[in-house]
């Protein structure tokens, strides 16, 4: 096994937040591939909604046919009724059994004269429920051709992050394999437990980066210093000195630009 390079307290520190900064990418780009994004899911949950709307109009349009077949089988009813009940008028035997018939006939012709009335009705509404079908099955097609161009457009650019993150996770294993076994160790366990995956941060305004307990000066002077590795006593990160962290983030900024 080759010995590994020996390096110095700011050069460890250096590649410690280097390291940082690559993993935090690859946190980042995870982060994005692993929910689908807001606009393709409210596009879907769109759809979704519009499909259930169409399906319940498409259930009312059938009722309606349906009422519609019923009352014409009632008008034919009806109209067999009043057949009969005209051949019953020739045979009646006093006016009162012709009056009662009489009654009958103009009931069933009422009757359908009430069920014409309620096929009219139910034409009108098939035909304002065909409008919104249609209006509602082109916002589908819409919504549809909409969704699969942004699909499209995600697909392209998780296939770019994904290569990206391959070539971020091997040098991020470049970097561990470069620091010492007891330090890349230390990295990983204080990534594992503070939150997100944080284990180097830089002094920002006087404390940790993310934390609001203020570091004493003569410590700060000593992290600026980079004679030794220091953790923060609140939350264990490694601290490095702003400078350095700057200095740093412009080097891996163009790295990530490549």
């Amino acid at each position: 096994m080759a010995k590994k390079k020996e390096m110095s307290t700011e050069e460890k520190l250096r590649a410690l937040y280097d390291l940082q900064l690559i993993d935090s990418r690859i946190d980042q780009i995870r982060s994005v591939r692993g929910e689908l994004p807001l606009e393709v899911r409210d596009l879907e949950d769109e759809i979704a909604g519009l499909n259930k709307r169409l399906e319940n109009l498409n259930q009312e349009l059938e009722t309606k046919n349906q009422e519609i077949i019923n009352k014409k089988n009632a008008i034919e009813e009806s109209k067999e009724l009043i057949k009969r009940y005209t051949k019953q008028q020739d045979n009646v035997r006093n006016n009162r059994e012709f009056n009662a018939i009489t009654k009958e006939i103009e009931y069933q012709g009422l009757e359908i004269q009430l069920a014409e009335k309620h096929i009219k009705e139910f034409l009108v509404q098939i035909e304002n429920k065909k409008e919104v079908i249609e209006e509602t099955q082109k916002k589908v097609t819409d919504r549809e051709e909409h969704l699969n161009h942004k699909k499209e457009e995600l697909n392209a650019i998780m296939a770019e992050t994904e290569k990206e993150e391959q070539e971020l996770l091997k040098k991020s294993e470049k970097y561990k394999t470069e620091l010492e076994d007891r330090l890349a160790n230390a990295y990983s366990r204080i990534r594992k437990s503070v939150k997100n995956g944080l284990a180097v941060a830089p002094i920002e305004r006087g404390a940790s980066g993310g934390s609001f307990f203020t570091i004493p000066p003569q410590v700060q002077m000593e992290i600026a210093s980079r004679k030794r590795i220091i953790t923060d006593e609140h939350s264990g990160r490694i601290l490095v000195d702003p400078e350095l962290a700057k200095e740093e983030q412009e080097k891996m900024e163009k790295f990530f630009g490549n």
